[in-house]
């Protein structure tokens, strides 16, 4: 008996809408970046992009629980010496929501090739509309 290892073209990728709507952004975000990865399937290898191609629509009507709007902060360096700047979550969804979303998916995904090509496996909108009719999705819920 041999262990199966996926190769690419073993992989069948189907489209998937997951409604963020009154939903965590850590609950949103760890179920997305699993059907991304591809855990959620029979086939997953660590090494191979197995996952589904996920939109994650109403991306401005999440929430976060406690008092994290106002000190939950995100942080980015510019790259000049003294360029730290940083946003608390409040100022992220007033100018765009999808950001929230987009940092806590980007930090479930692995840190390395793989990670850098199943980024481009999710998109994100802020209501919920999208232009992905044609591919057919199936939703999920949560």
């Amino acid at each position: 008996m041999k262990t199966f290892s996926a190769k690419q073209s073993d992989v069948e990728k189907k489209w998937v809408v997951v409604d963020a709507a009154d939903q965590s952004v850590g609950r949103v975000a760890s179920k997305v970046a699993a059907i991304v990865r591809g855990k959620t399937k029979p086939i997953f290898t660590p090494h191979v992009d197995t996952g589904d191609n996920v939109i994650v629509i109403n991306a401005a009507k999440v929430k976060l629980t406690g008092r994290k709007w106002e000190d939950k902060v995100y942080y980015h360096h510019t790259g000049w010496p003294g360029g730290i700047k940083s946003k608390t979550a409040r100022q992220i969804m007033e100018g765009q929501p999808r950001e929230l979303l987009k940092n806590a998916i980007d930090g479930m995904l692995p840190k390395n090739r793989l990670g850098r090509t199943l980024k481009n496996n999710y998109r994100i909108y802020d209501n919920e509309t999208h232009p992905h009719g044609g591919q057919q999705p199936d939703t999920v819920t949560l």
